[in-house]
């Protein structure tokens, strides 16, 4: 889920920064640029850690900043398929439910809520009800969930996560901790 890459570029750093060691304006500008960002088939870039700066750069005429070509290891979140994760329901609608793990969040469509029980939606409560069992999904619960889908969307920088909680030992953690339970008392007998 979380990774390291090398990322390589051309930074421009600018008058107002060169007070600074290049190494520390080159982190500056990189931190700014990527940051946050969701960069395609990579992931999301949460922090830059280290850069390596080729300290020659170069001037562009009628341009007073440098530019240099820099190596960047980068850690991003990188969800991959049949990963399986936890996080805390945020949004409970008609449609699913929304999970954030980690910097992002999940979606989680409503067939995709359990594995042999189907929910009905309770709009004045804002929750998912078990019709047989009345297990409640809502707002603030944790669960854990296994990672279907990983898209990178095609109009701007976009990641979209489709989680389901259709398999044993997935969905919310109390109910993961009464199957493990459950399991456990029968190949005792």
């Amino acid at each position: 889920m979380f990774k390291l890459v090398q990322l390589e570029d051309m930074v421009r750093i600018p008058p107002s920064l060169f007070k600074l060691p290049p190494k520390e304006a080159a982190m500056e500008v990189l931190r700014e640029k990527y940051e946050g960002r969701i960069l395609r088939d990579i992931g999301l870039a949460i922090t830059i850690l280290d850069v390596e700066l080729d300290p020659k750069g170069v001037l562009v005429p009628g341009d007073g900043a440098t530019y240099h070509r820099v190596r960047a290891k980068v850690l991003v979140f990188a969800p991959e398929p049949q990963e399986v994760v936890e996080g805390e329901v945020t949004v409970v609608a008609e449609y699913g439910v929304e999970v954030r793990m980690g910097p992002l969040d999940g979606f989680i469509h409503r067939s995709q809520l359990h594995e042999k029980e189907t929910f009905s939606y309770n709009r004045e409560q804002a929750l998912w009800l078990g019709e047989k069992s009345g297990r409640i999904l809502r707002r603030g619960d944790r669960v854990r969930a296994r990672v279907v889908q990983v898209s990178y969307g095609t109009r701007g920088p976009r990641l979209r996560v489709g989680l389901t909680m259709r398999q044993p030992f997935l969905g919310k953690l109390e109910w993961v901790e009464e199957e493990i339970e459950r399991r456990g008392k029968h190949a005792k007998a």
